[in-house]
């Protein structure tokens, strides 16, 4: 067989095999010309009835490691796109009621606040600033006290950097009006103090009062203008807005902030634009102040996402490297059943290479069906995992993500292209390499030794 080309069908009858098409598409010169390599090696690769016991043992192995490669490859993809996912939705929660930069006075309080908004401003890359007060107090109606972070701000600037006002239950934000000490509760937080839209609630400041009493603490009622929930168990449980000159009040801190908030056009430059803004702001002597991003100021949550996303991929990959190296099994199982038939092929012509080649076609065909069924399958399953996981809670009656426990209570999913690609490419190149070793012994063949006992 002359460079293994033009006798295609020749070489199948040689070695005791049907062409894999027949009829007259098989005599047309586009498939004589095709390489005789992929026509055997596709043959070897299915099983008919009339093949023996072994070659249909052989070809349930190989059903069983392209199962095995597309339940990994599928795996793959749907667990990374459930983390790609948790960290775009914590990280949606967070900004949407933290900030992309802070800029804070030490002692937490900022003097010269107008004059750092105005230089803030300045900076293409913001596009939006509000002053807030930051204080600890005490909430407090009838017998329920529940301690809350509170926050002064000022409702149509907060509006330019936080989300809060669209995840709002009751009232409106915009309800915080100057010194008709109105209060804007997260949904947690209201439940668990026992108040609606409409009741009143005391706030306690830690800072007291100095009397010839004595101490006496500093409070002041409240009404409840607003219930928002973010989402985040740590806001809606935990945080209470007030109106920023309200706040400077009952924490007597004049007309000075705890800081500005800033929001960006992009949020991945918030760290360059925090380090211009720090040279910016020192070099116009606005006093002493802090300056953080969002990277350092949450980065512990986005860090675990991310490790634990890295640590899954490197722990599902095993599956599909198990699953890849199955076929080195298979192909040694085919070489031992094939020698007869790698014995004609080398009689009739066929090089070392062609041999090797064909057992490459007949592994990596195992790859690539596997690794194309894992990926639509993975691909479909992340789509869908919105619908998937709520149908199972409700079929067996479970709850994976409680609110009380986890900050993302629905399993989210983000499928991201990247992810696709490098899982499947590095499924092929697995399924690639454990093709090499049996080719190369199934090249070594020697037909003479083969032939003996035929």
């Amino acid at each position: 067989m002359p460079g293994g080309r033009q006798s295609s069908c020749r070489a199948f009858v040689a070695a005791g095999l049907q062409p894999p098409m027949e009829g007259p598409i098989w005599h047309t010169s586009a498939v004589k010309n095709l390489p005789y390599e992929l026509f055997v090696g596709l043959r070897y690769t299915r099983a008919r009835k009339k093949v023996s016991g072994g070659n249909r043992f052989i070809s349930f192995i190989s059903f069983t490691s392209m199962l095995g490669i597309a339940l990994g490859v599928a795996a793959l993809i749907v667990v990374l796109s459930v983390m790609n996912g948790f960290q775009k939705e914590l990280r949606a929660r967070i900004l949407g009621v933290a900030s992309h930069v802070q800029i804070s006075g030490l002692g937490g309080e900022l003097a010269d606040w107008q004059a750092v908004v105005a230089e803030a401003r300045a900076d293409a890359a913001v596009v939006g600033t509000a002053p807030y007060v930051n204080a600890q107090g005490l909430l407090t109606t009838g017998p329920a006290v529940r301690g809350s972070v509170v926050r002064g701000v000022l409702p149509e600037e907060e509006a330019k950097v936080a989300d809060i006002g669209s995840h709002m239950l009751a009232g409106r934000l915009d309800a915080l009006r100057e010194g008709e000490f109105g209060i804007v509760l997260g949904a947690e937080l209201a439940r668990a103090v026992g108040v609606r839209l409409g009741d009143r609630v005391t706030l306690i400041a830690p800072q007291g009062l100095v009397t010839p009493a004595g101490v006496l603490p500093r409070l002041k009622q409240f009404r409840v203008v607003g219930v928002f929930e973010v989402g985040m168990f740590e806001y809606d449980s935990g945080l209470a807005l007030i109106h920023m000159a309200d706040a400077q009040k009952l924490y007597s801190m004049a007309d000075r902030v705890s800081g500005v908030r800033l929001k960006l056009t992009d949020l991945f430059k918030s760290r360059e634009v925090a380090r211009a803004l720090t040279a910016r702001l020192q070099s116009a002597q606005r006093g002493e102040f802090f300056v953080s991003d969002w990277t350092r100021s949450h980065a512990n949550f986005f860090r675990a996402v991310q490790i634990e996303k890295n640590v899954m991929f490197i722990i599902l990959t095993l599956i599909v490297a198990v699953a890849a190296f199955n076929i080195v099994s298979t192909l040694v199982m085919a070489v031992t059943d094939k020698r007869a038939d790698i014995a004609i092929l080398r009689t009739l012509g066929a090089s070392p290479g062609g041999i090797m080649r064909i057992f490459i076609v007949q592994g990596a065909l195992i790859g690539v069906i596997g690794t194309l069924i894992g990926a639509a399958g993975g691909i479909l399953l992340a789509v869908n995992v919105g619908t998937v996981v709520p149908a199972i809670e409700s079929l067996f009656g479970i709850q994976f993500l409680a609110k009380d426990v986890y900050y993302i209570s629905e399993l989210p999913s983000d499928l991201q292209r990247g992810d696709v690609l490098v899982i499947a490419g590095m499924s092929l190149v697995l399924s690639l390499l454990a093709t090499l070793y049996p080719s190369w012994r199934a090249s070594r063949v020697n037909p003479a030794e083969a032939l003996r006992y035929e």
